[in-house]
């Protein structure tokens, strides 16, 4: 480009550099932008700019005579390449688009790219410039039938629904095990060898995959749509929060609406509602579990009355439930062992080790803890490991303070190791409840505040019902009543809006004791008013 202009660009090397851009860095583009300055002598860099942004057959000419260098195999995916949604892609994708072995796309991609045709920033890895992508797209519309297009973008949603369903099967988690169904499954696939080949194909993908569920959505590719998220909700629980489960599990139900069978249904219901109870809105998931309920009722698939019942023992237990979710989670176990699912038999009982502590049995729950390790695992991520570990080490934390903190740094590794921030600031916040039980207030004090911190940072400001009151305690008890006061204030304000009837109870109590050496009146006010919930939550008898 600087050779044909000269030294017109020297003194606007921005502008040089987004007609660069602009081009896409294609050789014939570049040219044909230069002898266009060159024959302007009253240009600027700058007006060039201008002008290509306004677009230009003349760039459509340049590529039409790149692409016009390949044969004809390679020219189709080239043309095949600008449907797709997302901005990068690999040879996987590519084979699947152009239904062809990864290994000959690879090799025609690897073509394309020495005819500056697409671009490649890491191995096995290609993009299309915005000019190409767009070049792409209209040769595809003028050259390729509309059966033909559909039909490629059909294998494009196969090949998104089937490798997600293969990297959530290389993950450790309490998955229910169904392959994909959708479509086709693409003869090759990538390969995934463990949960961290999975997470980095998710992270890589991730705008693609959101584009492809949108593609699914918008051409009303029900069994695509209703398929995918279930196949992604393990990494974007741990990547990418509340909001965008709720987007995706939305969706996925009205396409299971439309799609009529009862256990996808069923699932699309169970699934919105956990993404619901995980957002903080838990009327809304109550009433998608019944949804589910109403389905998985008499249907004989007993795992799947297993992980329905466990949602709703979380769920109940959110709402100010004692024995309800307590038995539930029992239930759950049983489901499980029914089922011949020893790890979900595991996850129930860690579950209910961990309301047995928030009720105050801590000998019950640092035994039942030690029952959930003790199921065999491979991964120590293994979730029903992580809660029992956490509840171990809260509940031994006076007596064996080394053991307990052995458990939980665990945890707090295990978390962090998994790329699981919610959990990472569950484990936090523990650990500090845990350091205050030793006496070590600075340390506690500390471990809370990174809690919030990640909170903070999630934009998960529902999440600090569960925290709160743990960290105003560690206050009190550290001489910092103020503080206290304010948190668990904080506390009985969101406790209503979510529903959480323990909790509203649990700040009631929290400011009595605050208030105990100051302002004993309000103190007995505020005691009255948690033991007034508890009678209410606990049934008579």
């Amino acid at each position: 480009f600087g050779r044909i202009v000269g030294d017109r660009v020297r003194d606007e090397p921005d502008a040089a550099r987004e007609v660069l851009r602009l081009c896409g860095h294609l050789p014939l583009a570049l040219r044909l932008a230069a002898a266009r300055l060159r024959h302007r002598q009253g240009w600027t860099a700058g007006i060039l700019v201008e002008r290509m942004a306004e677009g230009g057959d003349e760039f459509d000419t340049a590529l039409a005579m790149s692409v016009r260098q390949l044969d004809r195999k390679q020219s189709r995916l080239f043309r095949l390449l600008g449907l797709l949604p997302g901005s990068s892609f690999d040879a996987h994708l590519a084979a699947a688009l152009a239904d062809v072995p990864p290994r000959h796309a690879r090799t025609m991609l690897e073509d394309m790219l020495d005819a500056h045709l697409v671009q490649q920033a890491t191995a096995d890895r290609y993009r299309l410039h915005d000019l190409v992508h767009q070049h792409a797209r209209r040769a595809a519309e003028e050259q390729d039938s509309p059966a033909e297009r559909e039909r490629a973008l059909g294998r494009l949603l196969d090949y998104y629904v089937h490798t997600a369903a293969a990297a959530d099967a290389a993950m450790p988690f309490l998955a229910r095990g169904e392959g994909a169904s959708a479509g086709r499954r693409p003869a090759e696939l990538p390969q995934f060898a463990d949960k961290h080949a999975a997470f980095s194909w998710y992270a890589t993908e991730y705008e693609n995959l959101i584009a492809a569920f949108e593609t699914a959505v918008a051409t009303g590719a029900d069994a695509h749509a209703c398929e995918l998220p279930r196949f992604m909700r393990a990494f974007f629980a741990r990547r990418c929060g509340t909001t965008h489960l709720n987007f995706l599990f939305e969706r996925s139900l009205a396409a299971a609406q439309r799609l009529g069978d009862a256990r996808q249904l069923a699932e699309a219901h169970s699934d919105l509602g956990f993404a619901r109870y995980n957002a903080g809105r838990l009327a809304e998931a109550g009433a998608a579990y019944e949804a589910a309920a109403a389905l998985v009722s008499g249907s004989g698939d007993t795992r799947a009355e297993a992980d329905l019942t466990m949602r709703r023992a979380y769920l109940m237990w959110d709402e100010g439930g004692v024995e309800g979710p307590l038995e539930l989670f029992r239930r759950a176990g049983r489901l499980y062992a029914a089922a011949d699912c020893p790890a979900g038999t595991a996850h129930a009982t860690a579950y209910e080790a961990w309301a047995m502590l928030q009720l105050g049995h801590r000998e019950e729950a640092a035994r039942l803890a030690r029952e959930a390790l003790d199921v065999p695992y491979a991964d120590p991520a293994w979730p029903p490991a992580l809660t029992a570990r956490i509840t171990l080490g809260v509940a031994i934390a006076a007596e064996h303070p080394d053991e307990a903190a052995r458990h939980l740094h665990q945890a707090l590794g295990l978390a962090r190791e998994d790329g699981h921030r919610h959990n990472e600031a569950w484990c936090l916040n523990c650990l500090g409840v845990a350091l205050r039980r030793m006496g070590r207030y600075d340390e506690a004090l500390d471990s809370h505040r990174r809690a919030f911190t990640l909170l903070d940072e999630l934009f998960e400001e529902h999440w600090k019902i569960h925290f709160l009151d743990g960290y105003a305690e560690t206050c009190r008890l550290a001489g910092l009543p103020e503080q206290a006061l304010r948190l668990h204030r904080q506390a009985l304000e969101l406790a209503p809006k979510a529903g959480n009837r323990h909790k509203e109870a649990l700040a009631h109590t929290g400011i009595a004791a605050v208030l105990d050496a100051t302002d004993p009146s309000a103190a007995a006010e505020h005691r009255a008013a948690a033991e007034a919930i508890l009678r209410e939550l606990t049934p008579a008898g």
